[in-house]
């Protein structure tokens, strides 16, 4: 559905997007990073309104530099940031933003309408849209997005500003878009569980780099073995063994560390280095491989 290819974007003397090769095949994919990472610059290169200092982006086929009006009109933009008209209300605006996307007057009315009920908005869609909570404009983002039933959608960061209800309910969306309506889609987002609750592949940016992508499944589904441990004495002396044998850790919001081993060794091993350094083990659990542990590796965090 889109490609880049050694994609360098800069703004200034700071490069946003270093040599990005990242491919987007059709259904859900997730664009995964840290704020500041390359999220938007890359969907915004790829929408054609920055253009690289050097590589190639495609997009449904299409050149960007050379076809960005023909590549907007087939896709759905769902920014960051709030883009409604004061004094205006949801089904005027979302009807406008079908007319600028080349629908007849009727028919952007029509759909309007229709994407207000689909998102959850047809009864509030007669109020002006600078009434709307944080939550309501989300939902406006995404249909605005849908208007012009495009054959791409982006959607940068969905669920910010949402209360635990409203996320769930906008995941929900995200969901049924990409599954049961067949939508391709590219879902930025700095929030893991979001991207691997609605997503099958991931592309995660960090420091303007790619660093990993492929099947979510295929990524967790590595040669490590993960456990989750928590040990009584010194542990920063088990945690200095744990660097020093090449054990990758990551603390949890309790007292209990996420740990994770690579090739053959085990439980066992874990016990045996405790033993060296002195402390107790408490708690010994084996675990699964989660996409924050994909992510940690990734980026280089422990």
């Amino acid at each position: 559905m889109a490609r880049l290819d050694a994609v360098t974007v800069s703004y200034g003397r700071r490069q946003a997007l270093q040599a990005v090769d990242a491919r987007f095949l059709p259904g859900a994919v997730g664009l995964l990073g840290p704020n500041g990472a390359g999220k938007s610059t890359l969907l915004k290169a790829l929408l054609g309104f920055v253009r690289p200092d050097r590589g190639r982006l495609r997009v449904l086929d299409m050149d960007v530099v050379e076809q960005p009006l023909e590549i907007r009109a087939r896709i759905g933009y769902m920014p960051e940031s709030d883009a409604h008209i004061p004094g205006v209300n949801a089904v005027t605006f979302v009807a406008y933003c079908g007319r600028l996307s080349g629908l007849p007057p009727a028919d952007a009315m029509q759909r309007a309408h229709a994407v207000l009920q689909y998102v959850g908005l047809g009864e509030a869609r007669y109020r002006a849209v600078d009434t709307y909570s944080t939550g309501m404009k989300q939902r406006i983002k995404l249909a605005q997005a849908l208007v012009h039933d495009p054959d791409l959608l982006f959607l940068d960061e969905p669920t910010n500003g949402m209360d635990p209800r409203g996320r769930e309910e906008m995941l929900a969306l995200v969901r049924d878009l990409a599954g049961r309506k067949g939508v391709n889609v590219i879902l930025s987002s700095h929030v893991l569980p979001d991207v691997e609750e609605t997503c099958d592949r991931v592309i995660v940016l960090h420091q303007g780099r790619v660093v990993a992508q492929g099947p979510i499944a295929e990524l967790k589904g590595s040669s490590r073995h993960a456990f989750e441990i928590r040990v009584k004495g010194d542990v920063e002396r088990f945690l200095a063994g744990l660097r020093d044998a090449g054990v990758e850790c990551h603390a949890t919001d309790e007292d209990v560390m996420r740990v994770l081993i690579a090739g053959d060794r085990g439980a066992r091993d874990l016990f045996a280095l405790a033993a060296r350094c002195g402390v107790q083990v408490r708690h010994l659990q084996p675990s699964v491989q989660t996409l924050e542990d994909v992510f940690a590796q990734a980026v280089g965090e422990s």
